[in-house]
C-alpha cells in the first residue's frame, strides 16, 4: 500500500512529465499545441474506459459537466501553447494563479468563507505569480510575453475548473468526473485535432502515448489520494509540482531559473503551504 506523501509525489511528477513531452512534441517535432490536447483527451479517455458505469452516461447531458470539461480544454490547450514559447518552470509556477482564482470564484460564486490570513496567503502568492511572470506595464510591446500570457490564461482556466469541480462535487462520483472531462473533452477537440493531424512517427507516437498515459496516470493517483484523504491535507502536496516542473525543464530541456524566477517559486510555495495549514485548522 502506498504512503501518502509517495503517492501525491509519484501523481505531481507524472503531470509535469506529461506536459514535458507535450512541450517535446511541440518544440522539437513541430506539432500544433491543439493536437498534443487533443491527443491526450482521446488516449486518455481510452484509459479511463474501465471508470464508466451506468451512472456515467446520463451525465453526457448535463450542461454543467459539459462546462467543466470545456474549462479544462482551454486550460490544457492553453498551457501547451504557453509551453512552446516558455521554459517548463516559468509555466507552471504562471499557471499556478488558477488556485487563488479559485480562491476567489469559489468565495464569489459558491459563498465559501474567506478568512482574513487566508485572503493574505493567497495575495503573496499572486505576488509571487507576478515574479515570475514580470508584467510590463511600461514599455511599448506586449504586458507580458506570448509564453507567460498562455501560462496564465491556462491557470484562469484551471482555477474556474477547480470551482466548476467543486459545484459538481455532489452530482457525481470522481471516476465519473474524470471519464466525462476526457470524453467531452475530446469531442470538443476532435475537429480541430485531426485538421493538425501529423504523419505518426515512432518518436511522434511515442511521445504522444507518453504525454496522455503520465498526464492520465497522474490523475488516477490524484483521484485516487482524495478517496484516502482530506483535500486540506493533500493540499501543500500539490507543490511538490514546481520542484518536478523545475527538476524536468533542467534536465530535458536545461532551463535553469533565474532569480526572479526561484524567488517567485518561493513565494508561491510557501504561501500555498501556508494557506493549507489555515485551511486545515
Amino acid at each position: 500500500m502506498w504512503k501518502l506523501p509517495a503517492l501525491m509525489f509519484l501523481a505531481m511528477s507524472l503531470i509535469p512529465a506529461g506536459d514535458a513531452a507535450g512541450k517535446l512534441m511541440t518544440q522539437d517535432h513541430d506539432l500544433s499545441p491543439i493536437f498534443v490536447g487533443w491527443s491526450r483527451f482521446a488516449l486518455g479517455t481510452l484509459l479511463a474506459l474501465p471508470l464508466v458505469r451506468a451512472d456515467t452516461l446520463p451525465l453526457l447531458t448535463n450542461w454543467r459537466i459539459w462546462l467543466r470539461a470545456l474549462l479544462l480544454v482551454g486550460g490544457i490547450t492553453s498551457i501547451q501553447t504557453a509551453l512552446l514559447h516558455a521554459p517548463l518552470a516559468d509555466v507552471f509556477a504562471a499557471f499556478f494563479i488558477g488556485p487563488i482564482f479559485s480562491f476567489a470564484l469559489s468565495a464569489l460564486l459558491l459563498g465559501e468563507r474567506v478568512t482574513l490570513p487566508r485572503a493574505a496567503m493567497m495575495a503573496l502568492g499572486f505576488a509571487g505569480v507576478l515574479l515570475v511572470v514580470r508584467p510590463d506595464f511600461g514599455g511599448d510591446g506586449p504586458i507580458l510575453s506570448t509564453g507567460r500570457s498562455f501560462a496564465v490564461l491556462a491557470g484562469l482556466f484551471y482555477g474556474a475548473f477547480l470551482t466548476a469541480s467543486r459545484w459538481l462535487a455532489t452530482a457525481a462520483r470522481p471516476g465519473n468526473l474524470l471519464f466525462t472531462q476526457l470524453f467531452l473533452g475530446a469531442i470538443a477537440l476532435t475537429p480541430f485535432g485531426l485538421a493538425v493531424l501529423p504523419e505518426m512517427t515512432v518518436p511522434i507516437a511515442g511521445l504522444t502515448f507518453a504525454s496522455a498515459a503520465f498526464s492520465g496516470l497522474g490523475n488516477l493517483l490524484l483521484i485516487y489520494a482524495y478517496m484516502r484523504a482530506d483535500a486540506s491535507e493533500l493540499a501543500p502536496y500539490v507543490y511538490f509540482q514546481l520542484a518536478s516542473a523545475v527538476a524536468l525543464g533542467w534536465l530535458i530541456f536545461a532551463d535553469v531559473p533565474d532569480a526572479l524566477t526561484w524567488s517567485g517559486l518561493a513565494l508561491i510555495a510557501a504561501a500555498g503551504l501556508a494557506s493549507a495549514r489555515l485551511a486545515a485548522r
